[in-house]
């Protein structure tokens, strides 16, 4: 049996290389129009406050009932978010968002949050595969956008996000599958 599985994993790193094809990968993507950061940015900057309405907006593909992944946000919701503490006063937000917080029900704000992020595991299968060494790279962007509307136009938008994600991380562990035995086992009842 243990000649078996030692024969097993070696044809499979000898094969693979120790190039990693055998290791895990995730792509996470948040539905949406847009495909890369700058497609995010380059609708977004086509909304002019005080002039684009929401009939731009689902134009320009801003529409909750249509666009995946595009929330409703009340009124309520800005206040807290303009209004975190009590620190913040009214006097200090944008004109644009005091006056739509004022008329309560017909204020209200998209947020938006497209993303695309690939994680990949890579280097020996053989010492990731029994947790000695496991080392992980992530890519991808992330977009987020606020958008305030007053009675269905625009009084303010704000941007922000991660337009190239590169993260890398190295987790080494020297005892290897022993190294988190602890979580494995059933914890011991001392009566």
């Amino acid at each position: 049996m243990k000649k078996t599985v030692f024969l097993t994993i070696s044809i499979l790193i000898s094969l693979n290389g120790c190039s990693g094809g055998l290791l895990p990968s995730v792509k996470k993507t948040t539905k949406s129009p847009w495909q890369h950061f700058e497609e995010a940015k380059k609708s977004f900057d086509l909304i002019v406050p005080h002039k684009t309405t929401s009939k731009d907006l689902k134009r320009l593909g801003f529409d909750p009932f249509e666009t995946p992944n595009v929330k409703l946000i009340t009124y309520l919701e800005l206040l807290e978010r303009f209004m975190p503490n009590q620190s913040i006063r009214m006097e200090d937000l944008d004109s644009g968002v005091q006056a739509c917080l004022k008329i309560r029900e017909l204020c209200q704000g998209y947020e938006i949050l497209p993303q695309i992020l690939d994680s990949k595991r890579y280097g020996n299968v053989f010492l990731d595969l029994f947790n000695f060494r496991r080392k992980q790279m992530k890519t991808g962007w992330k977009f987020n956008a606020l958008i305030v509307l007053k009675d269905n136009l625009v009084v303010h938008k704000i941007w922000g996000g991660e337009p190239n994600i590169a993260e890398f991380e190295v987790k080494k562990n020297p005892l290897g599958p022993l190294q988190d035995i602890n979580k494995a086992l059933p914890p011991i009842k001392i009566i």
